[in-house]
């Protein structure tokens, strides 16, 4: 894998007159459409495929995921999260001078799901783009959105992860469809003359592009290839373990800190195996880590701000915490966002 490193390079301590980036409000939301994995397991056997709610939770620790009705749009889920980080960061949506929406689903090929939302937030003039680095999306989102608020480029961003897909599942493999949901979680981010964003770090490798893909496309009003999600479980499970180990020590590094510095553990939430195994790399007890992956299944690039905006609300992370944040997707694409909340 490529040993090349890029992200925010920031110490622990503040340096006179520099600015940084912190997280001001954060928002999610769920369509109300909750499938526990009995409905799954109905669903499925009316195709003949047996499985069973302990089948389920014993490899993937999902006992609920959340499907959106066919009429709503991923730009919906995401515009509803938006307006609760906005309410939560105590600013108006015309404060909001940078939108950036992480999504695999957008509601149309062009134009992006961001500009969809400053649509519908009635916003005009600031920039508004889509990142697509799949279930890493919002950290890759996080991270240009606090480059740009350092760089002077913008001064309040609305980062936003947003999802439905399940529309992009194949009933009939029992071993992918159990495993996503619907959703949208999302940031206020503004500039601060204190770090709330310490330090990010992203990471992809195409090569291993055919272990987690959707390989079909829209071509002259029809789809090429096969549009449903195609996945390599083990592979995947034994890349990401890795892969989000270095990135979480790379932030450390980054910041000058070590894993003893971390209240909270806020990983995508793909597989408790996963998220238990990064854990035990980073001798963290598994209580310090925000877990939502049973509840919402893996809903790819809202699943960070979805997790976070749980712990947020529930008051499990407080002003004043460390978080790590990180995700890991296809393409494959990794990264983690340090932050001192």
């Amino acid at each position: 894998m490529s040993s090349g490193q890029t992200g925010t390079q920031t110490t622990s301590s503040p340096v006179a007159g520099a600015r940084y980036s912190r997280i001001a409000g954060t928002g999610s939301f769920l369509p109300p459409n909750r499938v526990t994995n009995e409905d799954m397991v109905a669903r499925l056997a009316q195709d003949g495929i047996e499985t069973s709610n302990d089948w389920i939770v014993e490899r993937t620790g999902i006992r609920a995921r959340h499907f959106a009705d066919p009429a709503v749009s991923s730009s919906h889920l995401g515009l509803a999260a938006a307006r609760q980080a906005i309410d939560a960061a105590g600013v108006q949506a015309s404060d909001i001078d940078l939108i950036i929406c992480a999504t695999s689903t957008p509601d149309m090929v062009f134009p992006s799901t961001a500009c969809l939302i400053q649509r519908d937030l009635g916003i005009q003039g600031c920039p508004a783009f889509d990142v697509q680095a799949v279930c890493s999306g919002f950290i890759y989102a996080l991270t240009v959105a606090d480059s740009l608020i350092r760089s002077g480029s913008a001064r309040r961003a609305l980062v936003i992860g947003t999802e439905v897909f399940s529309r992009l599942l194949d009933f009939k493999d029992r071993t992918t469809c159990v495993l996503f949901g619907d959703g949208a979680g999302a940031v206020v981010l503004e500039a601060s003359e204190q770090p709330g964003i310490v330090s990010t770090c992203l990471h992809a490798d195409g090569q291993f592009s055919h272990i987690l893909n959707v390989p079909g496309t829209i071509a002259c009003g029809s789809i090429l290839g096969d549009p449903t999600l195609k996945m390599d479980g083990q592979a995947v499970f034994k890349l990401a373990v890795s892969v989000l180990d270095k990135a979480a020590h790379e932030v450390l590094a980054k910041a000058g800190r070590d894993a003893s510095c971390i209240d909270w553990l806020i990983p995508h939430q793909a597989n408790l195996r996963i998220m238990q195994g990064t854990a035990k790399k980073l001798k963290l007890s598994p209580d310090k880590v925000v877990v939502t992956v049973d509840q919402h299944g893996n809903t790819s690039a809202a699943s960070i701000p979805l997790a976070l905006d749980h712990a947020v609300r529930s008051g499990q992370v407080q002003r004043g915490q460390t978080l790590m944040l990180e995700g890991v997707g296809g393409g494959f694409t990794w990264g983690a966002v340090l932050v001192d909340y």
